[in-house]
């Protein structure tokens, strides 16, 4: 048996840091998703600033969670073609980490003008977001082998 404490276990590990990793930005996300719309599309609130922190979080967090993931594909599949599942995690992970960064970029925008609310299609790009990180959370499920 592998010791859980070894640093050679814990760093090179297959595709252990992309499960791991993947955590924060879908928590940060749908977090201030919520709080957003708590908000009520006003930019000073100080729901819109608790929202504008998990969001940008979720952005910074979102880029290496990403990259784990591509480097697992390459690594535990030697880059061999996705098909099936996996295929479908991919363009919704792909999907999701792009509206992940429209989402923070629209708020960043936002707040840098002298606006008092926030423009409403961000609510669609959002929710829309959270839709597909869902979806892509339950493929990743089939693929750990937590869902099936």
């Amino acid at each position: 048996m592998t010791n859980p404490f070894d640093p050679q276990t814990i760093l090179l590990a297959r595709h252990a840091q992309h499960v791991v990793l993947i955590h924060f930005p879908i928590a940060l996300f749908i977090s201030g998703v919520a709080l957003d719309l708590l908000s009520r599309g006003r930019v000073v609130s100080k729901f819109a600033t608790a929202a504008y922190i998990n969001l940008t979080i979720a952005a910074l967090t979102v880029v290496p969670a990403a990259a784990t993931g591509l480097l697992a594909w390459q690594f535990a599949l030697d880059g061999k073609r996705l098909k099936g599942i996996l295929l479908m995690h991919f363009a919704g992970g792909l999907t999701s980490t792009v509206l992940i960064l429209a989402s923070w970029w629209i708020q960043r925008r936002s707040r840098k003008t002298t606006a008092e609310f926030l423009p409403g299609y961000r609510l669609a790009i959002e929710l829309l977001g959270v839709a597909v990180l869902g979806l892509t959370a339950h493929l990743g499920g089939f693929l750990t082998g937590v869902n099936g």
